[in-house]
């Protein structure tokens, strides 16, 4: 007999199923609490609610364990790229020869958009953020693939909008920043890799070569990785509960990247930059900062120092400063922003007050240092994570439509007006 939670409401007994998923978690399953009792749970932000059963990604935020598909995202960073990475969590397997080199493919000959879709750019205000810009034009490519929005149509149609996708973002963001800079387009090139085409679409000129540096090629190809996948969170719930209502995946697609532009989500590393930025025009002393965020009195804390989920580590950020530190070995940068990055990463690596509250620097931290150093502009953070996460949102959609999942529809507890009668106007209270 399979084991249950009892809840007792008014005298009346029930017993509800216990779920144990492949790495021991136990979950009640209230799917027919409301059928068979009337209530409803109360969960802001869902913080204690399993919406779904997922088999994409694992994450252990005490043990500081985070796994795609059962890999361990350490042994990803070390020996894969981001497209492999990618075909992992949206097929469920590393891909053989054949299999890699097909996905690799397709994705090479669909980085092009449109001629059309440059108009775009056009009319957007040079003030535009890159985050709406992204998520409006990912949004529009379902107008040019009118296939897409039909709920019907065939795995290979589907598998298309998959690849289009993965090759048309870097393109997509490339071109919002030239078009912020004023400087003209540049068409991806097939014989370039997936990052490095990214980085040459981004920063050459027509006017010079580009040369692009392996070591920063490798930053960011694990960077892309780190981002991939992270579980049920805030942009992935997105692109679920939007897809759940049979829209097209680019519509699905284009929410999670508005889900994640939000401070609380995805624009974390960039906070971490506008943090430094305001120490140094506040003169530079990061200790005064760093005793402002000891003091409990003091609403200030700092950013890019510990994590929501992960307790004692980010696995990620553990990763991910090996990376950092060659670039700025190689690159050399003066920047009094990514000095003191440095002064307030050696002080929480060694004040006990960090040590014990678990205010470690975290991948946010590093990928905001990283990206600075490259050159990538603040406000493209926000976008390079997009792109990372992509691959992520595109396994959480496919899995929710094999799996047949209901439309999303949460329920609420009410707290308004009971039923009143309507009062015309001239008998209203001033």
């Amino acid at each position: 007999m399979s084991e249950t939670a009892k809840l007792i409401v008014n005298g009346e007994t029930y017993e509800l199923p216990l779920v144990t998923g492949t790495e021991n978690e136990v979950a009640i399953d209230i799917s027919k609490l409301r059928a068979t009792t009337g209530l409803i749970t109360l969960d802001p932000g869902y913080k204690n609610t399993g919406a779904t059963k997922s088999a994409v990604t694992f994450l252990d935020g005490e043990k500081g364990i985070l796994r795609y598909r059962g890999y361990p995202i350490e042994q990803l960073a070390e020996n894969s790229d981001f497209l492999e990475v990618a075909y992992l969590l949206i097929n469920g397997d590393l891909p053989n020869k054949k299999q890699s080199a097909y996905f690799k493919e397709r994705i090479t000959n669909h980085t092009l958009i449109h001629e059309d879709m440059k108009r775009f750019y056009e009319a957007f205000p040079s003030t535009a953020h890159p985050m709406g810009i992204l998520s409006s034009m990912l949004s529009s490519l379902s107008t040019f693939y009118p296939e897409s929005q039909n709920p019907n149509r065939s795995i290979e149609d589907i598998e298309l909008t998959f690849h289009r996708l993965v090759a048309k973002i870097t393109t997509l963001a490339a071109l919002s920043y030239k078009s912020s800079k004023g400087q003209p387009y540049i068409y991806p090139d097939n014989k370039k890799s997936y990052v490095e085409n990214f980085l040459y679409m981004m920063f050459a000129v027509p006017s010079e070569k580009y040369e692009l540096d392996p070591v920063v090629v490798d930053a960011l190809n694990k960077l892309l990785i780190l981002h991939a996948d992270h579980e049920q969170n805030c942009s992935a719930s997105t692109v679920r509960i939007v897809g759940s209502s049979q829209s097209n995946l680019y519509s699905a697609i284009s929410a999670g990247v508005s889900a994640l532009w939000g401070p609380l989500h995805g624009g974390a590393n960039q906070a971490v930059i506008e943090m430094l930025e305001m120490i140094i025009a506040d003169g530079g002393d990061y200790q005064k900062w760093i005793e402002k965020a000891k003091d409990k009195n003091d609403s200030f804390r700092l950013m890019g120092f510990g994590h929501r989920v992960y307790k004692n580590f980010d696995p990620r950020a553990t990763i991910i400063k090996k990376s950092c530190d060659e670039i700025l070995a190689k690159m050399g940068v003066d920047d009094k922003a990514l000095g003191i990055a440095r002064k307030l990463e050696e002080v929480a690596l060694k004040d006990p007050y960090f040590i014990e509250r678990g205010l470690y620097p975290n991948v946010d931290f590093y990928s905001g240092i990283i990206y600075r150093a490259i050159g990538i502009p603040t406000e493209m953070f926000t976008v390079l994570f997009a792109i990372g996460r992509l691959p992520g949102w595109i396994a959480q959609w496919k899995e929710m439509i094999e799996n047949q999942e209901p439309i999303g529809r949460p329920r609420q507890v009410y707290v308004g007006a009971t039923k009143r009668d309507y009062v015309p106007i001239e008998k209203r209270k001033d």
